[in-house]
């Protein structure tokens, strides 16, 4: 899956708030476009990675 660079970064920072790190912001157009592709849902906290989202991110950082 080619995702643009900027919902790459999306990815990376939910993974990061998955974890317990304090991450800036998420974009809300990109994780929409996340949300449309199964790679992220809004939760009650927020947006949160799916497992298809870690994957995709998995798949990406191995190149």
């Amino acid at each position: 899956m080619d995702l643009p660079p900027q919902h790459v970064s999306a990815l990376r920072n939910l993974a990061r708030k998955k974890l317990g790190h304090d991450v800036d912001w998420i974009n809300i157009s990109d994780a929409r476009a996340l949300t449309d592709q199964g790679l992220a849902e809004r939760g009650r906290t927020g947006w949160v990675i799916t497992r298809a989202g870690e994957a995709a991110l998995s798949a990406h950082e191995r190149g």
